[in-house]
């Protein structure tokens, strides 16, 4: 069974970059894929500090484990100012090669405007840095293509789409690329 991280980089209660992050976990689980779903907003990790690397702290424990455990990972931020959530940003900044080496990476975000490109560039330069390998799809929402269900699935039809399709190629590359 292919084991997937998704990590939730919004430190907002009803964000719409965490929304998508569910509908991606439904599609995972569809796919008889283990979700870990690591939302930052519930579970935040303290500020990185370089001084102390492993301060003691359960969310951030919880983190690694998750991200150890994963054989491919979901990285989901809002776009603040043309750029990746704090949040996300810190907790990435705990993490390291033995995270991401290797393991297949969905860039994802949620936007007020027309598409976060910025935000999915710049998770794209830091999963780099770690060695880990970037998925070409990814997937980004923005104004109107924001809304969701009471079921947590996108409203517009075409954001189903482009996610189903994004989830399927992540998947396809994952298994193929994943570590025996």
């Amino acid at each position: 069974m292919m084991n997937v991280a998704i990590i939730a980089g919004s430190n907002k209660q009803a964000s719409t970059s965490t929304k998508l992050c569910r509908y991606i976990e439904k599609l995972l689980i569809e796919r008889e894929c283990g979700v870990t779903l690591f939302d930052l907003h519930k579970r935040p990790v303290p500020l990185f500090a370089p001084d102390n690397r492993n301060p003691p702290d359960d969310n951030l424990a919880a983190l690694k484990a998750t991200m150890l455990r994963a054989d491919a990972i979901v990285l989901s931020t809002p776009d603040y100012h043309g750029s990746i959530s704090g949040v996300l940003k810190n907790a990435i900044d705990h993490l390291g090669f033995d995270h991401f080496d290797g393991k297949v990476v969905l860039a994802v975000c949620s936007t007020g405007g027309a598409v976060g490109i910025s935000p999915l560039q710049q998770i794209q330069v830091m999963v780099r840095a770690v060695h880990g390998i970037n998925c070409p799809e990814w997937i980004s929402i923005g104004g109107e293509n924001r809304q969701f269900d009471a079921d947590g699935d996108p409203v517009v039809v075409q954001v189903k789409e482009r996610t189903t399709r994004a989830v399927n190629y992540f998947l396809k590359m994952a298994h193929s690329l994943r570590k025996s």
